[in-house]
């Protein structure tokens, strides 16, 4: 049985996810953590892709990006998850798959909902409870994107207002 194809639209951003393998920690340490950011850095200048938000949890990680070609995406996520699996087996001294089948992405338009998608994503840990405080959360784009801290792998939000005109929200 084929799988279905993804949908990809020119000009859109896309809301993507990608799990650990049987729900396993694909992160173990800050190091870890650190890597993958490091990793996001390398692919986005590769594959040309903004980054807009971000959080990376135990077993699982959320992006909001949009490439400049959404030919670039896949390649951008393979050379990324890639990479990773590569540090993690070997640090970890392990085999096989870290990441679980493909990952998912979900078309997002410009406007008021990449927005709230990118508020969605930093929110992850709070409502997995692993804190009360999303400020304090060390590996999501909050403190980047809305605390004015130091701008390191975000890309800016540029929305003009026929973003949010041409769909009826103004």
């Amino acid at each position: 049985m084929s799988r279905i194809s993804r949908t990809l639209i020119e000009y859109a951003c896309y809301h993507i996810i990608t799990r650990g393998n049987q729900q396993q920690k694909v992160f173990k340490s800050d190091v870890d953590y650190t890597r993958y950011l490091t990793t996001i850095k390398k692919a986005k200048k590769r594959y040309k892709i903004a980054l807009y938000s971000y959080c990376l949890m135990p077993n699982h990680v959320h992006l909001l990006v949009e490439p400049e070609s959404v030919a670039n995406l896949s390649g951008f996520m393979h050379w990324l998850n890639r990479g990773y699996t590569a540090y993690f087996n070997a640090k970890y001294q392990k085999v096989g798959h870290l990441w679980q089948g493909r990952f998912k992405s979900k078309p997002i338009v410009k406007g008021q909902y990449l927005i709230n998608c990118a508020e969605y994503i930093e929110a992850n840990p709070v409502r997995a409870n692993i804190t009360t405080d999303i400020a304090t959360y060390p590996y999501s784009s909050y403190k980047e994107r809305c605390l004015s801290a130091h701008k390191d792998i975000l890309d800016e939000i540029l929305i003009k207002d026929t973003d949010i005109k041409e769909r009826g929200h103004v």
